[in-house]
């Protein structure tokens, strides 16, 4: 019997990506927020509203053996719901969620890279939300969950691929950081982690990013260069005069090497006419 998945946020950048790398191998199911006559017809698809909706009638309807975490929302709704999610979580024989979180649990270390052990360290609203849930999920056996913790994540059809192209095509500013350090990664290699982390029944916390560093402006500038994009207004935006770190790097939990990414890869991967996802 296949495993049954539930995405939820799959009619989003990252989820749809994860629910169509997934669907011809499992039996998956996603929510959607906001509805279109294409999400409503899909009779694995269900409306799910952060603010009104419950989670766990929901969960005990599909019964999923995997919940992939890509929620959206309103800090306090999500905890909230997050909350239900690992009650259901704990009491399902088998069942396990994976959350994916974020870089910016470590956003207020700045001068090096995280680990996937160090201690969290957020400053903002959007890091301290995260380290919450995360919390609450590490309270559940090690077999039980797994934390994908993402930086940047690009693409063809990435947000900020779409805006950087946006901003040639309307002669606008695109925001590059000069003194941010990152690390990044592409949706195609994204999924195929997933894929792989899932197949393997892995258990614990990824850092899913490249394995090398690079400047934000570089980045861009670079990506605009692959593109042959021109007419954009790069604003550049200093929070110190010293170099920042807003990089993970995988170290304790690395993938095979065929399921590695390095920047170069990613720069290649947003110049692609199209994504190329299957796992291989």
């Amino acid at each position: 019997m296949k495993n049954k998945i539930l995405i939820l946020g799959a009619s989003g950048f990252i989820g749809n990506k994860i629910y169509k790398e997934l669907l011809p191998y499992f039996d998956v199911y996603g929510t959607y927020a906001t509805s279109s006559p294409e999400l409503e017809e899909n009779q694995v698809m269900f409306s799910f509203q952060i603010e009104k909706d419950s989670i766990a009638d929901l969960l005990n309807h599909i019964q999923p053996n995997f919940i992939i975490s890509c929620l959206r929302g309103e800090s306090n709704l999500q905890i909230k719901k997050h909350k239900a999610i690992i009650e259901h979580v704990s009491r399902t024989k088998y069942c396990k969620i994976i959350y994916l979180s974020t870089v910016n649990v470590f956003d207020a270390k700045e001068k090096y890279p995280s680990y996937e052990n160090d201690v969290l360290s957020a400053k903002s609203d959007y890091g301290k939300m995260k380290h919450t849930i995360e919390k609450i999920i590490s309270k559940l056996p090690k077999s039980k969950y797994l934390i994908l913790r993402l930086p940047i994540v690009l693409g063809v059809n990435s947000p900020r691929i779409k805006q950087l192209k946006e901003a040639s095509k309307n002669k606008s500013e695109f925001e590059i950081y000069p003194n941010l350090i990152i690390s990044v990664t592409s949706a195609a290699k994204l999924v195929q982690q997933v894929h792989y982390i899932i197949n393997k029944n892995l258990s614990g916390i990824f850092h899913l990013a490249s394995n090398n560093i690079i400047h934000h402006a570089e980045l861009f500038e670079e990506i605009t260069k692959k593109l042959k994009l021109q007419n954009i207004i790069f604003k550049q935006i200093y929070f110190s005069e010293h170099d920042t770190y807003l990089a993970i790097l995988p170290k304790y939990n690395p993938l095979p090497k065929n399921y590695q990414i390095t920047i170069e890869e990613v720069i290649e991967n947003c110049t692609l006419k199209e994504e190329i996802t299957s796992l291989k």
